[in-house]
């Protein structure tokens, strides 16, 4: 999809209603652009609340203090590297 945009003298876009339908994206969303060499991408960042329960988290590690699985992480990344 092509749709055209006008930069107002303030260097603001409106995002045309087409690609706000197909991002799904409303009021108070944020947005991301990506420079990739003389373009830019336009996405909707997403919000990390919807990503909650899509990690399996093992039995051990449920409930543990960040900090403690951090460690335990960092100790057997540094096994691994050996």
């Amino acid at each position: 999809m092509d749709v055209a945009a006008r930069v107002t003298s303030k260097g603001q876009i409106t995002i045309p209603k087409a690609v706000r339908e197909a991002l799904e994206i409303a009021a108070g969303d944020e947005v991301v652009f990506r420079v990739e060499q003389h373009r830019a991408v336009l996405a909707r960042t997403p919000n990390l609340l919807d990503l909650a329960g899509t990690v399996d988290v093992p039995a051990a590690k449920r409930g543990a203090a960040r900090d403690e699985v951090r460690r335990i992480t960092n100790r057997s990344r540094a096994r691994a590297r050996r």
